[in-house]
């Protein structure tokens, strides 16, 4: 699906319907550096896409940012190093023994090659079946694994990095589900709760249905649980399953150095959902009074591709080293923060945690991704705003309770 500004003006009537059919095709993002969508966009209702956004030409401004802060040779894009820079994340402790869970559609046979490949590169650990770190199953647990797709191979192998980014000392659990549509993608996320992942990071999405409340009940109500959902790439306008009560919903920021105490600033990405949901009740711990229900997001991390990530993948057409952006980059970077605190308390919904330490969060004020009647939907604010929540990790204090 291509973006432009008047795709961006009616996000929020789009969303509320099934998009049209489209191929993963590449569009412009404002900064010059041209993007593809690693998923077709889907034709048919509770099918879902995946969130990641690979750069296919031009230099997005995190392409040195790694080599800068470490003084070593690095891939383009954000790395380790920075991400756990900017987020105030602890770089060599926490997340011993916690297993992040990543649930995506179809499979990617390299997926463990390519990971070893990224950790290898950056300094971390191997994380390997054989070492007990890395584990790779089907929606049910098994070992037979649906068919391969390129594509959703993108999005594993962001999702993979990611979690290793913010959390190197982190378990990940890859659980393929044999489709994209919300049943099976759903099951593979009862079968990583089943399998003991207390974060499990959903980098995917589709238009709202009136029959989420089911979804929600059937495939996202696990109190305990750390459920991250990408709020999705059009601009304003909404989706599901980020528009779950029970999930965090996950939006997108640009990420650049600056010349602040932090070092570092967010302000919106363009690109990041938000809104107020059509069918999601609104959970006890939102308090904005713009929308009646679940209003999207709840935090936000890196998703433009112009301050994009560095990824691995080889699978078919991928061609290795790679700079994505997407809210896929963000939902997993927000459930290894989650890892990083420490595992939630028996019965909670851990969606309710950084609205209980406000504080704990690096505020984002300025940007906007696009135009709606209740301002703050649309456009960052002091305090909650739709396309960034509540702000950004500073440290992991936000994600603990």
């Amino acid at each position: 699906m291509r973006r432009s500004s008047s795709l961006v003006a009616v996000a929020s009537l789009a969303a509320a319907a099934l998009a049209l059919a489209a191929p993963a095709g590449q569009a412009s993002a404002p900064n010059g550096v041209t993007v593809a969508h690693s998923c077709a966009t889907p034709t048919q209702k509770d099918v879902m896409a995946c969130k990641a956004l690979r750069v296919t030409a031009g230099t997005p401004k995190s392409a040195h940012a790694e080599s800068d802060l470490t003084a070593a040779a690095a891939p383009s894009g954000y790395g380790p190093a920075s991400l756990q820079a900017a987020y105030n994340l602890p770089s060599s402790s926490g997340g011993s023994g916690q297993t992040v869970a990543i649930v995506d559609a179809y499979d990617d046979p390299n997926a463990e090659a390519d990971l070893a490949t990224y950790r290898s590169q950056f300094g971390l650990s191997a994380c390997t079946t054989a070492n007990g770190c890395f584990k790779k199953v089907n929606q049910t647990g098994g070992t037979s694994y649906p068919r391969a797709d390129s594509g959703w191979a993108q999005e594993i192998s962001l999702d993979a990095d990611m979690v290793s980014a913010a959390c190197p000392n982190c378990k990940i659990l890859l659980v393929e589900a044999a489709s994209a549509t919300m049943a099976n993608l759903g099951t593979a996320v009862n079968t990583a709760v089943s399998l003991g992942a207390k974060y499990v990071s959903n980098s995917y999405g589709g238009g709202e249905t009136s029959s989420d409340a089911t979804y929600d009940s059937t495939y996202f109500n696990h109190p305990g649980i750390a459920i991250t959902v990408s709020s999705g790439d059009n601009g304003y306008g909404t989706e599901y399953p980020a528009a779950s009560k029970y999930v965090t919903a996950v939006g997108g920021t640009s990420l650049k150095t600056s010349s602040t105490t932090r070092g570092w600033t967010d302000t919106v990405w363009s690109g990041a959902g938000s809104g107020c949901s059509s069918y999601d009740a609104k959970p006890t711990w939102q308090t904005d009074s713009g929308c009646a229900k679940r209003t999207i997001a709840d935090v936000s991390a890196v998703a433009d591709p112009n301050t994009g990530v560095a990824v691995y993948d080889t699978y078919r057409q991928s061609t290795g080293w790679m700079v994505f952006g997407g809210t896929s980059a963000s939902a997993p970077l927000i459930a290894a923060t989650y890892a990083l605190a420490g595992a939630p308390s028996s019965g909670s919904y851990p969606a309710s945690f950084p609205y209980a330490h406000t504080s704990a969060l690096y505020d984002v004020t300025s940007g906007s991704n696009g135009s709606c009647t209740t301002a703050y939907l649309c456009t960052a604010a002091a305090g909650y705003d739709g396309p960034t929540g509540l702000g950004v990790p500073n440290g992991t204090a936000a994600f603990t309770g």
